[in-house]
């Protein structure tokens, strides 16, 4: 696998949707990193809309993370079902606006839809990598509801509880 096999020619592509299917195994993730996830199988289904102003890119990925449990150090699967829609606008220079909008100049050849799919996998694993036989444990815990009180009156009871020394101390203001 290769990094070529993930670019696609814009320039190319007339203006219409195109389809494009990609199998992502272990290769692709040494390829683009595995800072993040290691391994994992993965079918990913990008449809690219070209238009005159813009190419309107729709990511469909779904499959399973293989990843260790941040508990017990026991690997499990996690499935992952993403659905993503990215803008490709034309502008004058190549950045990014925000997650949803990429900017790219008229003279910009080809996307690397590997990238993006790397960046939208990892972006959807879970902050906190527990093994399933953990998740009923987790939700008793988040049942657990914390109550702070304060006394009702608690200008009242402050004022009681004055130092006598300071009572006189009020009556000069």
């Amino acid at each position: 696998m290769r990094a070529v096999d993930f670019k696609v020619n814009i320039i190319g592509l007339s203006q219409k949707t195109h389809h494009f299917e990609y199998a992502i195994g272990d290769d692709f993730f040494k390829l683009y990193g595995t800072s993040l996830l290691e391994s994992g199988q993965f079918e990913a289904k990008v449809s690219l809309d070209k238009r005159e102003t813009l190419i309107e890119a729709i990511f469909h990925i779904q499959g399973e993370a293989h990843l260790v449990c941040d508990r017990s150090l026991e690997p499990f699967s996690h499935a992952m079902n993403i659905d993503r829609k990215i803008l490709f606008k034309y502008g004058q220079e190549a950045g990014e606006l925000s997650d949803e909008i990429v900017l790219i100049t008229r003279e910009q050849v080809a996307l690397d839809m590997g990238q993006y799919l790397y960046e939208l996998i990892s972006v959807s694993l879970p902050m906190k990598r527990l093994h399933p036989k953990f998740s009923t444990e987790e939700i008793a815990n988040e049942d657990i509801q914390l109550v702070y009180s304060s006394p009702v009156n608690e200008t009242e009871s402050d004022e009681e509880n004055i130092d006598p020394r300071w009572e006189k101390l009020k009556k000069l203001k």
